[in-house]
C-alpha cells in the first residue's frame, strides 16, 4: 500500500490509521471549518454534504503543496434529524450537546477522502446510527467529569471505545466510522491504487 498523507491533526485517525499497518505522515489542513460549516448551512446544505465538503476541501488544501502524493482528508459531523451538531468549545456545549442527543436516535456521519495534486481521486461517506439512553441532567454531567479534555474535543461528546459506550442503548454501525475514519474502505481503495 502506498504511504499517505493525513491533513488532519486528529490523534485518533492517526492512531487508527498506524493499527491498520497504512504508512501516514500528519500535515494539518487548518482549514476554518466553522466559516466552511456557516456557508454550506445558509445554502441549506445537509450534514452529509457537509462532511463530504470539509473532507474534500481539507485534503486538496493539502494535497496543493504535496504534489504526487495521496492526501487523506476526513471529516465527521452528527445529524440530529437533519441538524448539523458540531464538536463543542467548551464544557457547557458538551452538555447542551448531551441533552440535545438525550434519549433520541442520531447520525454520525464521516466522511473520507482522497486527493492527488490539488484534486479529489476518490471519495467515501459512511453513517452510523446510535440511539442514546434517557439520562438524567446529573448523570450527563457525572459522564461529562470522567472525561479529560482532549477526549471531550478529539471525539465530538463521546468516546465510543471508552465511557461513551454506555450512553447509548443502541449502536449500528461501523466503530471506526463512529471514531471518524471508515479505513477498511480506505484500505480497499489503497490496496488497489496503481
Amino acid at each position: 500500500m502506498p504511504k499517505i498523507i493525513l491533513a488532519s491533526k486528529s490523534k485518533v485517525r492517526k492512531k487508527i490509521l498506524d493499527e491498520h499497518d497504512i504508512l501516514n505522515e500528519v500535515k494539518p489542513s487548518n482549514v476554518d471549518e466553522d466559516v466552511v460549516k456557516l456557508s454550506l448551512l445558509k445554502e441549506k446544505a445537509s450534514p452529509e454534504v457537509i462532511s463530504k465538503n470539509l473532507a474534500e476541501l481539507k485534503a486538496n488544501k493539502v494535497s496543493h503543496n504535496y504534489s504526487d502524493n495521496l492526501v487523506l482528508g476526513a471529516d465527521s459531523v452528527i445529524d440530529l434529524e437533519g441538524e448539523l451538531i458540531s464538536k463543542p468549545n467548551d464544557r457547557n456545549e458538551a452538555l447542551e450537546i448531551l441533552k440535545k442527543l438525550n434519549g433520541k436516535k442520531h447520525h454520525l456521519i464521516s466522511s473520507v477522502c482522497i486527493s492527488k495534486n490539488g484534486s479529489m481521486v476518490w471519495n467515501y461517506t459512511d453513517r452510523a446510527a446510535l440511539t442514546m439512553k434517557k439520562m438524567s441532567e446529573d448523570k450527563l454531567k457525572s459522564y461529562l467529569a470522567k472525561i479529560s479534555d482532549e477526549t471531550l474535543y478529539a471525539y465530538n461528546v463521546y468516546q465510543i471505545e471508552g465511557e461513551g459506550q454506555m450512553l447509548f442503548s443502541k449502536i449500528h454501525g461501523d466503530k471506526n466510522t463512529i471514531m471518524g475514519l471508515p479505513v477498511n474502505k480506505i484500505k480497499e481503495y489503497l490496496s488497489n491504487y496503481k
